[in-house]
């Protein structure tokens, strides 16, 4: 007998006291989901709850695309700090790599402006106005079968 482990790997983002403007923007940029929402004060552990905090977001979780991701508050500090990594979008076309990467922008910092690389038809990266990096990447496409690649090389 078998049996199938599924496993996930899934960014949790802490705003550290901006995390509902920052469901709003990506819902607004990136057309995100919000799937859940729980604010401190509605926790069944009010231990857990500092004052001050009752209406921040203790646990969110939203969807762009296939991908969810999760999302708080966290101690409420005023300072996230999102380093050494970046979430990378990948999109199907150039037209929509350049409409998702000039609302990602907004507010924020490019790294590298939008541009074709060896790698994609369009890649760029950039930060958002909360300090979160992101990649925006092109698929590229299959091209077109002209014969095998051992004929090439002949």
């Amino acid at each position: 007998m078998t049996t199938s482990h599924s496993k996930q790997v899934q960014p949790y983002l802490f705003f550290e006291g901006r995390c509902q403007e920052a469901l709003e923007f990506y819902r607004k940029a990136l057309g995100a989901e919000v799937t859940a929402l729980m604010r401190y004060q509605d926790s069944p552990d009010q231990t857990m709850v500092q004052p001050g905090s009752e209406d921040k977001v203790m646990h969110a979780s939203f969807q762009i695309g296939e991908t969810t991701v999760m999302a708080s508050d966290g101690r409420c500090g005023g300072q996230p700090s999102f380093q050494g990594f970046a979430l990378s979008l990948t999109v199907s076309t150039e037209a929509e790599a350049d409409r998702l990467f000039g609302a990602i922008v907004d507010g924020g910092q490019v790294i590298m402006p939008l541009t074709t690389t060896f790698f994609s038809p369009r890649f760029g990266m950039t930060t958002d106005r909360f300090g979160v990096s992101w990649m925006v990447y092109v698929a590229p496409r299959e091209p077109a079968a002209t014969g095998s690649s051992a004929a090439k090389r002949s």
